[in-house]
């Protein structure tokens, strides 16, 4: 099918917080890569001139302004107005390269039964590989020999999805606001009957962001990977994963903290516990068994 005609059938969300450098630059990238592709941003709350400028240079682009900051629920306000069978989603410090989303397109057309695609990512003008793909290309789980494996989970910020999916399963869930919330999206995916792939052919570029707080990050991944691991799994599995987690932090008064932090945001985000099939925790423990073990997340941000 002819790229033009491919780029109406997915839209561009980009999801940005206070980073109006950033999102300027990765808007002019979209204009240049897919200028077909209808282009939605989702601003979460900034309270710098984000929204003035992009108002001001991209009069055409869908803008949509949240009263508050809603991490990675704001996405979903981009997928409400997206009218297009595919999303791609990425982040203010990623752009997609040329003809990255009509192969994206193609490949969703062909395998009906696959929600999200998790691109291959190159770091910075140099265009070195993210070291966040190498485990992706291992997965030991069966996928399409001409795209790539299926995965347990996808990188949020440079990935391509099917909106019914997305729609199906309620998007990215509030309460975990940022860090890891593509594992709880992927597990409700999965309990579908949905497939997650990685697709090498489908590249991004990362220009990773200085305007970062690498600390509340951290707290924030050990956090929701807890809280994810109670809500979704079964309590064995659920006690293994919580494990893991715990593991990669430096100590025992830094793993209590996370554990009593993720018990208080479980009650006070209305967390439910509600486990997922056999068949959904077989294919994370697959992959988890073929991991490495994990380093610790102070080493890895």
């Amino acid at each position: 099918m002819d790229n033009r005609l491919q780029s109406h059938r997915v839209s561009v969300v980009v999801l940005t917080h206070n980073r109006r450098e950033e999102v300027i630059r990765a808007l002019n990238w979209a204009r240049r890569s897919a200028p077909e592709s209808p282009l939605i941003v989702v601003d979460n709350a900034s309270t710098d001139d984000t929204v003035s400028q992009i108002r001001k240079h991209f009069p055409d682009v869908h803008l949509v302004s949240s009263a508050t900051n809603l991490g990675a629920a704001g996405r979903n306000l981009g997928v409400e107005i997206a009218d297009t069978d595919y999303v791609a989603f990425c982040d203010d410090d990623v752009g997609w390269m040329p003809q990255a989303l009509a192969r994206a397109c193609e490949i969703l057309d062909r395998h009906l039964d696959v929600a999200v695609l998790s691109a291959a990512i190159v770091v910075g003008a140099e265009g070195s590989p993210d070291p966040a793909c190498e485990p992706m290309a291992r997965s030991p789980l069966p996928g399409e020999p001409d795209i790539g494996p299926a995965l347990v989970g996808f990188m949020a910020g440079a990935c391509v999805m099917r909106v019914s999916a997305f729609r199906q399963v309620g998007g990215y869930w509030p309460g975990l606001f940022l860090g890891g919330e593509e594992l709880l999206l992927a597990l409700d995916l999965m309990e579908k009957g949905w497939r997650i792939l990685y697709a090498p052919q489908i590249m991004a570029r990362h220009w990773p962001s200085l305007n970062r707080d690498a600390a509340a990050r951290r707290r924030l991944l050990a956090r929701n990977a807890l809280l994810i691991a109670w809500m979704r799994l079964p309590w064995r599995p659920a006690v293994s994963e919580m494990w893991r987690t715990l593991r990669q932090l430096p100590d025992w008064h830094v793993r209590l903290d996370a554990l009593m932090e993720a018990a208080h945001h479980a009650h006070i985000s209305g967390a439910r516990h509600r486990p997922v099939s056999e068949r959904t925790c077989s294919l994370l423990a697959r992959v988890r068994g073929a991991e490495a073990p994990p380093r610790r997340q102070h080493a890895l941000h």
